[in-house]
């Protein structure tokens, strides 16, 4: 799987909210915490960074990924 190069970090926040049942619940500096209940309860910390860097996006996708339950690649659109 190819990552995108220039996603932003808000812009994956938007992504985790809105397909996959994640809420924004509060940002502390430049790092925005997404919660979900779904299946079990994860927190995880998303840099606002433009764009983020690779390591960082793979790193949160797979995170996200194993939580859920599904392939990494299904997690971007």
């Amino acid at each position: 799987m190819r990552l995108p190069r220039d996603l932003y970090g808000s812009e994956l926040v938007k992504i985790l909210c809105r397909d996959w049942g994640y809420t924004k619940v509060h940002q502390t500096g430049s790092h925005a915490i997404l919660e979900t209940e779904d299946p079990i309860s994860q927190r995880i910390s998303i840099p606002q960074h433009k764009p983020l860097r690779l390591g960082t996006l793979h790193a949160i996708l797979r995170a996200v990924a194993t939580h859920k339950g599904v392939p990494l690649e299904s997690i971007l659109p």
